[in-house]
This record gives C-alpha cells, sequence and structure tokens, in this order.
C-alpha cells in the first residue's frame, strides 16, 4: 500500500519532486515565452489575464513550490512534494467521479516515452469500472510544426492512450510514439468525435496540449505539468483546466507506477 508519507519519499528520491532535473533557466524561460505569448508554450490556453513574468512567478511558487525571487535565475528546479500529493488527491478525486457515473474519457499523453504506462493503466482500471475509453480519429493525420519546421504526424492509440507518432518511425524498434507539446492532436480527435455524432468525453485526461487544448474548448481536464510548463497551471488558475499535478514529467517511466498504484487506490480504482 503506498501511503502518502512513503509516496512523498518516493516522490523527492526519484526526483519526481523536491530538487528536479529541470533547470531554473529553462522554467524562466518559459515564463517569458508565455508572457510574450509564444504559442509554443501557450500550449492551447488563451490566457484572460495579462500574466506578465512576476504573475508567472507568482503563481508556480503557490502551486509548485518554485522560488518566486526573480534573482533566482539559475540551478536546478525544485517542486513542493506536499503540493504533489494534494494534487493527486484531487486528480484521483476526477478519476473517482467519472468511474462513478461510468462516463466516457479520453486518455492522451505528448511524453509517451515516459508517461504512456502511467496513463494506460488509468485507462485500463477506468475501463474496467464501465467508463468508455474513447479513440477518435485513429490514424487521422495532424500537421504539427516542431523545431525541423512542419511535419505530418498520425494519431495513433496504444492500451486506449492517444499519442502521435511521425509516419518514418513506425519501424520495430522505434520508440513508442513522439514528444510534442501541440493541443492540435486533441482539437483533430475532438472534432472526429463530434462530427461522428459522439459520445465526447466527460473528462480528459492527459498533458502538455491536451490538458490545454480540451480545456480551452470547455472539456473537463485534468493532468500533470512540470515547472517549465506554465500553460496547464494558468488553465487551472483561470477555470479551463480542473486539476495539474505538479511533478517532473519526463523521468524514467518506471518511477511513475507508484503514482499510478496511488492513485487508482485513491480514487477507489484499484483491482
Amino acid at each position: 500500500m503506498w501511503t502518502a508519507a512513503r509516496l512523498r519519499a518516493h516522490l523527492v528520491a526519484a526526483r519526481l519532486a523536491g530538487v528536479v532535473a529541470t533547470s531554473r533557466e529553462e522554467s524562466l524561460r518559459s515564463y517569458r515565452l508565455f508572457a510574450a505569448r509564444d504559442p509554443r508554450v501557450l500550449i492551447g490556453i488563451d490566457p484572460e489575464g495579462a500574466w506578465q513574468v512576476p504573475d508567472l512567478l507568482g503563481l508556480m511558487a503557490r502551486r509548485c513550490g518554485v522560488s518566486a525571487d526573480p534573482r533566482d535565475t539559475s540551478g536546478p528546479d525544485v517542486i513542493d512534494p506536499e503540493r504533489t500529493l494534494t494534487a493527486l488527491e484531487a486528480f484521483a478525486g476526477r478519476l473517482r467521479e467519472a468511474a462513478g457515473r461510468r462516463a466516457p474519457v479520453l486518455l492522451g499523453t505528448g511524453h509517451p516515452h515516459r508517461l504512456l504506462g502511467f496513463y494506460a493503466s488509468l485507462a485500463d482500471a477506468l475501463s474496467a469500472a464501465g467508463c468508455e475509453v474513447l479513440t477518435p480519429a485513429q490514424g487521422h493525420c495532424v500537421d504539427i510544426l516542431t523545431r525541423f519546421g512542419l511535419r505530418t504526424h498520425r494519431l495513433d492509440y496504444v492500451r486506449g492512450v492517444a499519442l502521435v507518432r511521425e509516419p518514418a518511425s513506425e519501424r520495430p524498434g522505434c520508440e513508442p510514439g513522439s514528444h510534442t507539446h501541440s493541443p492540435l492532436p486533441v482539437r483533430v480527435a475532438l472534432d472526429a468525435a463530434a462530427a461522428a455524432g459522439g459520445p465526447l468525453p466527460e473528462l480528459v485526461v492527459g498533458d502538455h496540449g491536451w490538458v490545454c487544448g480540451a480545456g480551452q474548448l470547455g472539456f473537463e481536464a485534468i493532468g500533470l505539468a512540470d515547472t517549465d510548463d506554465p500553460a496547464p497551471f494558468v488553465g487551472e488558475a483561470e477555470g479551463r483546466v480542473s486539476v495539474v499535478v505538479p511533478v517532473d514529467d519526463a523521468v524514467r517511466s518506471a518511477h511513475y507506477e507508484p503514482l499510478t498504484r496511488y492513485v487508482l487506490n485513491r480514487a477507489c480504482l484499484s483491482q
């Protein structure tokens, strides 16, 4: 049984929280880009507030535990594990509510190399509880702007979890999908679900553009986010994202397994 105390120790030991691998420089750069309304960092959120760098620093200090001091400009960033645990409780509560009403759900990740197993376990548990795990627009093409230019990706589902792949990567032994912050995949999936006459998800679970893009469109959305991704936290502060769990989103995939067990237990979905 993963108690809160035991999970807290794991979060710090695995650097999911506490001192994390994300650097202060990366986070501050993201805050500056968000303040400048760079779409690469907005990842689907259209902010209502001004959200200048001091505002973002204050928000991320409250929600993640990073330093609010603008003079702190280097070194590793920090996530308060107590804030992670509190958010995990709320995250599990939303899953429990969705399972209780057997709501249709959509899960997607922009971090398939790290987080696919976490979301796939949630999808398995929600399906076992009677929720329909949706897979709209499977195989549809999505043109995503990357650092290498515009690249066509294909929307795919692995164990009920949406991700995108570049067609050239679809070879045996390749990684399970592409890393992306884009909200375009969730927009394509939701458009396809609506065009087919539904059902539409009553809960979207994911990260990056999946949670921000869905929340911006009015769908209930919950997910994980790192200290250099202010958009989900802004979406939460403005009421478009329901729950964001502050956590390093790029550690070894095995380190997320205790989070899975903890969340499923708190959501009463353990099998």
